[in-house]
């Protein structure tokens, strides 16, 4: 992309800045977030700043974080907040992975490995720390963040304004809770249960003067790591250690700056899952016989990320500016022999990805009607991959030509450069009527380079006290995922049982897309929220992700066009002791013709899908997810959550042309706070998971680069300890 208009739009913006630095300074807030899992389609009202005029630590703390929100407006778009109350509330509390607390919003269906879809999209997430992008993880399924450092956890998708670009099928935008807030204190607590689990836990928190902290961590193992690829109640070579830590450090530095240091580590190992019973299909040696029961296939992933933050005001502009680096690598570990003897190839795969950001973003109030934000963004990443495959020699036809295996060596250094800026203008046209006009830039080289300019328009109308309307367009740019890409040398498996055809474009492409979105939310009395929203989104170049080989490490692809639709409804209710929420979506994915990567494919469904419009494999036609809690004294709360869905796709007579059974998942819990002498309260939590033992299965290991069967996870009791001190 050329650079010009994007440097013009951002002198424009930082010259308008300056010329404004003087006037009053009008900020602008969102709803205010409720205290449980709420729906929100919200605006910006143009509402004053919290007055500070000394310098309390926790007043200018809060003064700082309402700047934050000012940074990063919901214009148009739709929100789904979670807060620290429902987190604790769900059947883990805290110790709920991160997959399964976003599974509680509307739109996001479950997959296999920990994945989620949101809003018929493949992955895709973009998440963010108090406002600082964080690049996600290489695929898989390992879970890198910890719900204990939650305060709140929005979703954001629909309609975005220019502030959010690149990943865009929804903006995981955390919160964390801070030691300003929580006072001086710790936690320590402990998880254990079916299948061998233990999951012990501890956060200490804090401030002095100027300084505060907020550190997390715990420890999971499991007998039960990955889904199982059969029904059965006890999966067999499943077992999963997993280490995680986050820290949050602050500084002020006068009463309108802060300094801050996230940082984060997650070190996880996995055992892959056996599917017994199964046939080998090629020979080794003098071996012709191997028990699928005993094979020892192994995965580890690691992930650590650091960012330092500055934030503050000059003159009437907020500004938080950072620096940070993310650093994620898998390593999967074939059973050698098994592997060959089951798919005639045996691959140590090796993904590591370092990537290097800075971010900066501002918002200057302009007379008493406008706010203008801006802001740039910047990555730097190096990805490596490595393939250390086994395979036997094979004849013209593939099959299989000798017993010997021999060895080939492949790998790939890749590096990419994203640009991005952004300019936007939040308008308050009327009392109740509020635009965001923006325009976004971004630049992705890799091999190539790609770039585009991105127009974002947003209405929301504030047609009475209780109701709130919606609209929005926004066009996106969405390059490959880095880190998912391996590009290895497809000749050398040639006369080998891994040949594939070489054929087509082998360089996934960035997605473009133009997503309108339009919704209504209705507050009934004090207790009721009801909402619905409504998206469409014309694809070209549409991303999609498949597990090819034994790894369980995503490949992307794409698809020349796509189309994806679909509208979702939202119910909450808060009165009293009793507490609910109930949320459920339709949907529709679908893709046309095969552009990269094709040689991942088999020739008869590349030919299929190059002349027909095919479901995406992780379309799924309705979602459902809902829950209630109710207190029966202030020591004592009883709950109950579900998910339903209707089943992700499988092969029929054609790919991706069947769906798998409807299924209902059931989770029950009761929590009593007790308070014992010489020790104080002690906060206990029984949690019965699927609690009806319905079995039901994710995937069947057909469709569109889907790897293998996977079924959801059987009944399972488990008991959590949490003290506060």
């Amino acid at each position: 992309m050329k650079a010009s208009p994007i440097a013009l739009a951002l002198a424009a913006a930082l010259l308008a800045s300056g010329i404004h630095a003087a006037e009053p300074t009008p900020t602008s807030t969102g709803a205010p977030v409720a205290d449980d899992a709420t729906v929100a389609a919200e605006g910006s009202g143009g509402q004053p700043p919290l007055p500070v005029r000394e310098l309390g630590e926790v007043s200018v703390s809060a003064a700082l974080d309402q700047a934050r929100n000012a940074l990063s407006p919901d214009t148009g778009s739709s929100q789904y907040v979670i807060d620290h109350k429902a987190i604790v509330q769900l059947p883990l509390g805290a110790s709920t992975p991160m997959n399964q607390v976003l599974l509680q919003a509307p739109g996001v269906v479950q997959d296999s490995y920990g994945g989620l879809h949101v809003r018929g999209d493949h992955a895709n997430l973009q998440y963010r720390i108090n406002g600082v992008i964080i690049p996600e993880s290489i695929g898989g399924f390992g879970q890198s963040l910890d719900a204990h450092m939650i305060d709140t956890v929005t979703l954001l998708d629909g309609a975005l304004p220019a502030q959010y670009g690149l990943r865009t099928a929804a903006v995981v935008d955390i919160t964390t809770r801070n030691g300003h807030d929580l006072g001086n204190g710790g936690s320590v607590g402990i998880t254990g249960g079916s299948n061998a689990t233990l999951n012990p836990n501890a956060s200490v928190w804090g401030s002095k003067d100027r300084w505060s902290w907020f550190f997390t961590g715990n420890y999971l193992e499991s007998d039960a790591g990955i889904e199982n690829p059969t029904s059965s109640r006890k999966p067999i070579h499943d077992h999963t250690d997993q280490v995680k830590g986050f820290g949050d450090v602050s500084y002020l530095i006068d009463n309108d700056t802060r300094l801050s240091l996230l940082f984060g580590v997650a070190n996880n190992r996995f055992q892959i899952p056996n599917n017994p019973n199964q046939t080998p299909q090629f020979g080794y040696l003098d071996t012709v016989d191997f028990n699928s029961a005993n094979l020892d296939e192994r995965q580890r992933e690691t992930t650590r990320f650091g960012v330092l933050a500055l934030q503050g005001k000059l003159g009437a502009t907020d500004y938080q500016v950072s620096v940070g680096q993310r650093y994620s690598r898998l390593a999967y570990a074939p059973d050698r022999i098994g592997e060959l003897m089951f798919n005639g190839v045996a691959s140590n795969v090796t993904r590591s990805n370092r990537a290097s950001t800075l971010q900066a973003d501002f918002s200057t109030p302009l007379g008493g009607r406008h706010t203008l934000r801006y802001g740039i963004w910047g990555s730097f990443e190096r990805a490596v991959s490595g393939n250390d495959a086994w395979v036997f020699p094979a004849d013209a036809d593939g099959e299989q030509a000798g017993t010997t295996p021999i060895n080939i060596l492949d790998g790939s250094r890749l590096v990419a450069k994203t640009w991005s800026a952004y300019v936007q203008d939040e308008w308050s046209l009327a009392e109740n009527w509020t635009l965001n006009v923006g325009l976004r830039g971004d630049r992705y080289q890799l091999v190539r380079s790609e770039s585009q300019l991105s127009p974002r328009l947003g209405l929301v109308w504030q047609a009475s006290d209780g109701t709130t309307v919606h609209a929005g367009y926004s066009r996106y740019f969405t390059p490959p995922a880095t880190e998912m890409i391996a590009s290895f040398n497809i000749a050398k498996f040639d006369g080998t049982t891994n040949a594939v055809a070489d054929s087509g474009n082998n360089t996934p492409l960035a997605e473009r897309s133009d997503y309108f979105d339009v919704g209504v939310q209705q507050r009934l009395g004090d207790a009721w929220t009801l909402g619905v929203d409504a998206y469409y989104r014309k694809v070209r170049r549409l991303q999609d992700e498949g597990q090819f080989g034994s790894a369980l490490v995503y490949s992307t692809f794409n698809y020349a066009e796509g189309r994806v639709k679909g509208v979702e409804f939202t119910a909450n209710y808060e009165q009293g002791p009793l507490s609910a929420y109930f949320n459920a979506s339709l949907g529709k994915a679908i893709g046309k013709r095969i552009i990269s990567s094709q040689y991942n494919f088999a020739p008869d469904d590349l030919a299929w899908v190059n002349q027909h419009w095919i479901f995406l494999d992780h379309d799924q036609k309705l979602t459902s997810s809902g829950g209630v809690s109710y207190a029966l004294d202030d020591a004592t709360r009883l709950g109950a959550s579900y998910l339903y869905g209707s089943g992700l796709r499988k092969d029929g007579a054609v790919p991706n042309g069947a769906s798998l059974p409807a299924y209902f998942q059931l989770n029950l819990n009761v929590a009593h706070d007790f308070v014992i002498d010489d020790f104080g309260p002690l906060h206990v939590q029984l949690a019965l998971i699927n609690a009806l033992d319905r079995t039901y299965e994710l995937r069947d290991g057909s469709g569109i680069g889907v790897g293998a069967p996977q079924f959801g996870p059987r009944r399972g009791v488990y008991l959590s300890l949490q003290k506060d001190f």
